[in-house]
């Protein structure tokens, strides 16, 4: 047994952590503990990122009058995704999709500007700013889950004209908006597989043994 292993009850919790995380969208208008949103984007910035260029940024709303607006942003696109929809755009309206005006906390999570500079780990895959962003938003949201919060990442805007509204610097781009707050409860499963739109895919669909997996399932579904 390594001597770097966790104890039985620390891998435990967090193996229940990762397992009972959920994109939520329904909150609580409580607002949160003191100083736990100070926590949650410092366990953002411990995230790992390629080239260790740290191209995440957050932006804290707290003016009702902005989240109005971006809740318009929001509403404009989904009702465009809808409309993309060929078979199932009226169900798709009845899922709800973000929660900007009711959480306890909204955060904009953006790439910083001038991520062309940093070329370690990005020189053939400059997406790779992109996946550290990524990293960053999963250990709040694990944090967050642990602390009995709800993250929701909501991804409905047209990037520039939410960039616009923050005011960011010319090559800025936001990624995601987080609803944080308190929740009535955890969902039991993800909210859309319980609304029909997919199944988490078995795990010899997604792990391969030296090649790619001639015939593997979980291609993309079609609407």
């Amino acid at each position: 047994m390594s001597d770097h292993r966790y104890s039985d009850a620390e891998i435990a919790a967090v193996d229940r952590t990762i397992r009972e995380r959920r994109d939520m969208r329904h909150f609580l208008p409580d607002p949160l503990p003191e100083g736990l949103i100070e926590r949650l984007v410092e366990a953002a910035h411990l995230a790992p990122s390629v080239g260790y260029m740290q191209p995440w940024r957050f932006i804290r709303v707290r003016d009702s009058e902005r989240r109005t607006r971006i809740h318009a942003l929001v509403e404009q696109e989904r009702l465009a995704t809808a409309a993309a929809l060929p078979s199932r755009n009226e169900e798709f309206m009845q899922v709800k999709i973000e929660g900007i005006r009711d959480c306890a906390e909204l955060l904009v999570v953006a790439l910083m500007p001038e991520r062309e500079r940093h070329l370690i780990g990005r020189r053939t895959l400059p997406e790779m700013d992109i996946a550290s962003v990524g990293c960053a938003i999963q250990n709040m949201w694990l944090l967050a889950r642990a602390e009995g919060v709800g993250i929701g990442w909501v991804s409905f805007f047209e990037p520039q004209a939410l960039a616009d509204l923050l005011e960011m610097p010319a090559g800025a781009r936001p990624l995601a908006i987080l609803c944080i707050g308190k929740v009535p409860a955890f969902y039991p499963r993800p909210m859309f597989e319980d609304a029909g739109w997919g199944q988490r895919l078995p795990l010899e669909d997604v792990l391969f043994d030296e090649r790619w997996k001639v015939g593997a399932g979980g291609t993309a579904p079609s609407y």
